[in-house]
């Protein structure tokens, strides 16, 4: 999906919501498990009941990896089953380099090899442009590249200053902005650190940032809206645990949160397109 296809989607659906596909066989409703692929059924719950509301999904590949050969088997009838249309990203935080990054991008960018068909792959960029330029090379793909998270490590090295005062998540973006272009690029920004997102926009004013930690981890929405949109919107939001397992009647519980958040992304939508 390029760039004008998700913003269309923005538009049309008037919300910037992406689900966070977390699925733990150990926390989905009990009704689920008799299912022959309880993954895959709770999963194709959720999306039914949260895509008036959604222009993405996330799955977290661990969550599937965990299960062996079973767990990437439901991840691909999810992926099978998730509309064309709607933006999917593979939050599998790959980095590596050369021949591997390449088969990395592989796994999740070319449906005849993996089975897998994702617009995105989330990747760390501990070691560098080798290690993120191979996922730039498919047309029509993109690079989330965790920036600025919001865990609680994670001082250990993005706070860390340079001689120059500037810290090390400041130096990943603007040196990666050099691979790509913001048509292929967008960053990880936690929505748990508002306090950053006017200085992330400054930095990268053209690229999306995928947001996660409104919902459970307390990140406030508006605060995100107001010091990180751009003239795209330039937001994809993620809620994975406040969505998905509001409540044991998923096809409820799920609908009625997103739609919620819906609803107070609609109204931000208001005020930006006046």
């Amino acid at each position: 999906m390029n760039s004008a296809e998700l913003i269309k989607q923005i538009e049309q659906k008037r919300t910037f919501l992406c689900v966070g596909l977390d699925t733990d066989i150990s926390l989905i409703p009990s009704r689920f498990k008799t299912e022959k692929d309880p993954i895959f059924a709770f999963n194709k719950a959720v999306i039914d009941a949260t895509l008036p509301y959604a222009v993405a999904y996330k799955p977290n590949i661990a969550f599937y990896e965990a299960l062996g050969p079973a767990g990437w088997e439901s991840l691909q009838k999810t992926m099978e089953y998730m509309p064309k249309d709607v933006f999917s990203i593979a939050d599998a935080k790959r980095g590596d380099i050369g021949n591997t990054a390449t088969k990395y991008a592989q796994t999740f960018f070319e449906p005849a090899r993996a089975g897998f068909d994702f617009d995105s792959v989330t990747v760390a960029p501990y070691m560098g442009e080798d290690s993120v330029t191979p996922f730039l090379q498919f047309e029509d793909k993109w690079v989330i590249l965790l920036a600025l998270t919001s865990n609680s490590g994670s001082n250990d090295f993005q706070q860390m200053k340079d001689e120059h005062g500037i810290p090390f998540y400041e130096n990943v973006m603007r040196k990666s902005m050099e691979w790509g272009t913001a048509d292929q690029l967008m960053f990880v920004i936690g929505a748990t650190r508002t306090d950053y997102i006017a200085k992330v926009r400054e930095i990268a004013p053209d690229n999306f940032f995928l947001v996660p930690g409104v919902g459970a981890q307390g990140g406030s929405l508006s605060e995100v809206a107001k010091f990180g949109m751009n003239s795209r919107v330039g937001l994809l939001v993620n809620s994975s645990r406040g969505i998905i397992y509001a409540g044991d009647d998923t096809s409820v519980s799920a609908a009625r949160e997103a739609k919620k958040v819906q609803e107070e992304m609609n109204q931000l939508l208001d005020q930006y397109y006046k």
